[in-house]
């Protein structure tokens, strides 16, 4: 009798909350964008997204994972990803960045894509080459894919994806059981790549000095910074309540993107920012726990590569909103205003959530 496959319910019901969650503040955090209008464009846009997204989840869990590791398949999604990403390059600016396609009003993120892309390549190689984790026979493909990709984000420019998608990969090697040797001689050589790659560009100078002493340009370059821990500081430990932050009336720049978790934390106190936490823990743990008990090692490196794409953003964004990173332009997954983010996070569950209902 064949075997009935099904999905971890408590996988799916955190990324729901989650989803929830993010609608609602999305529109609480936008709404003193949208004053004198009947309609909220940003959580139509965004509940829009959450239904296609919930089409891509769907059709992600119900097509048998192992489809993905076919070589066409894989280097199809990755060709085509780089392609993507080197033809944003091109695309008109938008506040000083190419990081878009607009097509009809939507907008395409390739560095969003491209992440996905990568993990699937990652987890192919990984499966193939398993007993050699350490030989160049592994490492250098690895190395060339992540550099291509982390390197064409960095150019658009979006050094904290580009960070994301290097510190993913390193994880899934790590896992795979990567010796203390290159961990250690890479992080020696990703000291003076990270330090150039900072100091080279004014804006990011000024960002990570204004990291270490916000209060010396309350007014420039720390006012992202201050502004998000007043935030976070006025909400206490039950918040304002909700629809009553104070800081996205004009004070914190992009509340309802960047720094959603610093309005959470604000209308819903430290109880609710908590809270979110405690969803993305939930997230890491049944990630991991469709890894480990995934049937192939395509699956098992596949769970680990989208669960520590998901987290680590996830992380990425909490430490910017509570000042313990220094500023920098990533949405919260499945909960900051974003379309292209929304959808393909959800994806990625949906993938997870394949994996989790084969193990």
């Amino acid at each position: 009798m064949a075997k009935k496959l099904a999905p971890d319910k408590v996988l799916f019901t955190t990324v729901a909350l989650l989803i929830g969650l993010g609608l609602v503040m999305v529109y609480s955090a936008s709404s003193a964008h949208v004053q004198g209008k009947a309609i909220n464009p940003f959580l139509v846009k965004q509940a829009i997204a959450a239904v296609l997204g919930l089409g891509g989840m769907l059709v992600a869990m119900h097509v048998d994972y192992r489809r993905l590791r076919h070589p066409a398949v894989v280097y199809t999604a990755l060709g085509g990803s780089l392609f993507l990403l080197l033809g944003v390059l091109f695309a008109p600016a938008l506040n000083n960045t190419r990081r878009w396609f607009f097509i009809g009003g939507i907008s395409v993120q390739p560095a969003e894509l491209a992440k996905l892309a990568l993990v699937v390549f990652l987890a192919y190689q990984i499966e193939r080459k398993e007993d050699r984790v350490n030989s160049r026979e592994l490492l250098l493909p690895c190395a060339l894919a992540s550099a291509l990709v982390a390197g064409l984000v960095l150019l658009e420019p979006d050094m904290g994806t580009a960070v994301l998608i290097v510190a993913t990969a390193a994880a899934m090697l790590f896992l795979a059981g990567l010796s203390w040797k290159w961990v250690g001689a890479t992080a020696v050589a990703a000291v003076p790549i990270a330090w150039f790659a900072v100091f080279s560009a004014p804006y990011r100078r000024e960002r990570v000095l204004a990291f270490l002493h916000p209060e010396r340009d309350p007014l420039g370059a720390g006012f992202q910074a201050l502004q998000s821990l007043i935030a976070v500081g006025s909400g206490g430990v039950l918040g304002l309540g909700p629809g009553q932050s104070v800081q996205k009336l004009y004070f914190l720049p992009y509340p309802h993107t960047d720094f959603i978790y610093a309005i959470i934390a604000e209308e819903l106190g430290m109880v609710g920012g908590l809270l979110v936490v405690a969803l993305f823990a939930v997230l890491l743990w049944r990630g991991a726990r469709a890894a480990l008990a995934a049937p192939d090692a395509f699956g098992r490196y596949l769970a680990y590569g989208l669960t520590a794409a998901i987290v680590l953003q996830a992380l990425l964004n909490v430490s910017v909103a509570v000042a313990l990173f220094p500023t920098k332009g990533i949405p919260l997954p499945f909960v900051s205003y974003g379309g292209c983010s929304l959808v393909v996070s959800m994806t990625a569950c949906g993938l997870l959530l394949n994996v989790s209902q084969h193990g």
